[in-house]
């Protein structure tokens, strides 16, 4: 008797089934096991699928926020940014960071930027610019004066907003 052998989804399909169970595990308030689901997705997408990777790192931001994790969120952000596989997701993810530190800025938690970076600066390290980005945050969030300028005007906004 010949048996069906059973092919386990490949990658993106796989990337696709874990991202519907971590929103519904997310929509049921399962907030633990949407994270894993998310982790999953990560570790899968990584080197393969980097836009699936830069999603699933804000999703867990977003899952972070709801946690008042706000340092969690910003770290995310932080490992999508770095990975971004094009520009036009770069600048987004930026954009997007912005929006979590307006946040953090309005519940008077910026000072948690400092806390614990020591792993996402040595992985940021490769990208000068956002190395520097990241400094000038922790600095904004320690509350000392940041005069630096960025190339990228989206990291200049973002400062602008946090000084302001």
């Amino acid at each position: 008797m010949m048996g069906i052998k059973y092919e386990p989804p490949k990658g993106r399909e796989k990337i696709m089934r874990l991202f519907r169970e971590a929103i519904e595990a997310e929509n049921a308030r399962d907030l633990e096991r949407a994270k894993k689901k998310l982790d999953e997705i990560m570790e899968l997408a990584k080197d393969e699928e980097p836009e699936f990777y830069f999603e699933a790192c804000f999703r867990l931001a977003e899952i972070f926020l709801q946690e008042d994790n706000y340092s969690g969120a910003v770290k995310c952000a932080l490992r999508a940014i770095h990975r971004a596989p094009n520009e036009d997701l770069y600048r987004l993810g930026i954009k997007r960071l912005g929006d979590i530190l307006f946040i953090m800025k309005e519940e008077g938690r910026l000072g948690e930027v400092s806390e614990g970076m020591d792993v996402t600066l040595g992985l940021v390290k490769d990208n000068e610019e956002l190395y520097r980005f990241v400094m000038a945050l922790m600095k904004i969030a320690r509350g000392e004066k940041v005069e630096e300028m960025f190339t990228l005007e989206e990291f200049n906004e973002i400062l602008e907003l946090l000084k302001g």
